[in-house]
């Protein structure tokens, strides 16, 4: 099971899906564009363990982390 961890001002929310299922997979895909529509940024980590900001979805990731927009002041 692939999982979206999305980390908000409540903590935070686990999504799991299978990226086997066809309509899990479309809803996965709507929920990043969602996230990050409205301003959360997107990870992953590869085999080492290096973080990588994602601009799309990826379908054959394990992790996706969504980090809220930073703001300073």
């Amino acid at each position: 099971m692939a999982t979206q961890i999305v980390l908000d001002h409540c903590g935070d929310s686990r999504y799991e899906f299978d990226a086997n299922d066809h309509d899990a997979l479309l809803k996965a895909e709507h929920r990043f564009k969602e996230l990050t529509d409205a301003g959360f940024t997107a990870a992953t980590r590869t085999a080492s363990g290096q973080p990588i900001v994602k601009r799309t979805f990826d379908p054959k990731a394990e992790e996706i982390l969504f980090f809220p927009r930073l703001v300073g002041g």
